[in-house]
């Protein structure tokens, strides 16, 4: 079974419309849709928006389904220009740039529980997500960094730390927590994310204009993954 976790209903709708759903359970207000979807078994659940959100709904998929592999979808705004509105971001790995204990000797960004700044994605995984969308002749992506942390990023000098410090091209608020938790558990993870902010614009109004249009791209590829990448995936 692969486990996929959006955070808003734009970044679920196109899926959970092209899912052939059996069963739908929730808990703790969360409504896990499990079924086929391009002929792959899938459990597709809308998480919420944030860290905390992101990791009790990973955390409480992994437990309920145990998924071989869980996958994060939803938009995300573009540090770089190796990417512009409307592209795939395939994360290489994840960094949560909102992390700092460095006050007592740690590395900004260093989990502590773990010992950690860089939570990785599963490079089998990576690999053919790169490829899928690749052979896709509308779309372009690029296998990056990501950096999560609770806030919606519009100013050059958080940016800046993200891109500088830790090397990361692509910001968002869900990723990384995932990853945490499938790495704490042993679960490979993944995340595919659409542009719907760039470098070039005000990044608030980019992402009222493009939101839609960058989910549903995310969508496409996702599906298109799952249809064309997964066996050569495995």
């Amino acid at each position: 079974m692969i486990g996929i976790i959006g955070a808003m209903p734009v970044e679920m709708e196109l899926l959970l419309a092209n899912t052939m759903v059996t069963a739908v359970r929730e808990v703790s207000g969360m409504r896990f849709h499990s079924g086929r979807l391009c002929g792959r078994e899938v459990v597709l659940v809308q998480g919420g928006v944030g860290k905390v959100n992101a990791a009790m709904c990973a955390q409480t998929m992994i437990l309920l389904y145990r998924p071989e592999l869980v996958i994060n979808v939803g938009v995300a705004g573009c540090l770089t220009d190796r990417l512009a509105v409307g592209d795939i971001a395939i994360a290489r790995d994840f960094v949560q740039y909102d992390v700092d204990s460095s006050a007592l000797g740690d590395p900004v960004g260093m989990v502590s529980t773990v010992n950690r700044i860089d939570f990785p994605c599963a490079p089998r995984v990576v690999e053919a997500m790169r490829r899928t969308v690749e052979q896709m002749p509308d779309l372009k992506g690029s296998v990056v960094r990501i950096a999560s942390g609770d806030r919606f990023n519009d100013d050059g000098e958080t940016a800046e730390l993200i891109r500088g410090y830790f090397r990361a091209e692509v910001c968002e608020m869900e990723g990384c927590p995932i990853a945490q938790v499938c790495f704490i558990n042993g679960t490979d993870c993944a995340a595919m994310r659409g542009i719907s902010d760039s470098t070039a614009g005000n990044h608030s109004a980019e992402y009222g204009l493009s939101r839609d249009m960058a989910a549903h791209n995310c969508a496409r590829a996702l599906m298109a993954f799952l249809e064309r990448g997964w066996a050569s995936g495995q």
